[in-house]
């Protein structure tokens, strides 16, 4: 299983109606800094964010992905909406 593949499968409990992984780690080869994990930029739109602030929705895909920071995962850009927001 790729990476995309099973950051996807464990953003599923969150019932995204919009998902987006973009792997952007070609762009940051040789970055001072990173291990070896690559860099994500997530876009994704779920229910579970309604009446709640950034910083709880970037916990709750956090909790989700935690295991994979920072061997498989250095670097999450994340823009999480609920679904009344553009």
């Amino acid at each position: 299983m790729n990476l995309i593949t099973e950051i996807t499968d464990r953003l599923q409990s969150l019932e995204p109606s919009q998902l987006e992984i973009i792997d952007e780690s070609a762009q940051h080869k040789g970055h001072a800094g990173n291990t070896g994990g690559g860099h994500f930029k997530l876009k994704i739109t779920s229910s579970h964010f309604s009446q709640k602030s950034q910083i709880m929705r970037h916990r709750l895909i956090y909790q989700l992905v935690a295991d994979l920071i920072p061997n498989k995962i250095h670097a999450l850009s994340i823009q999480a909406l609920a679904p009344s927001e553009p």
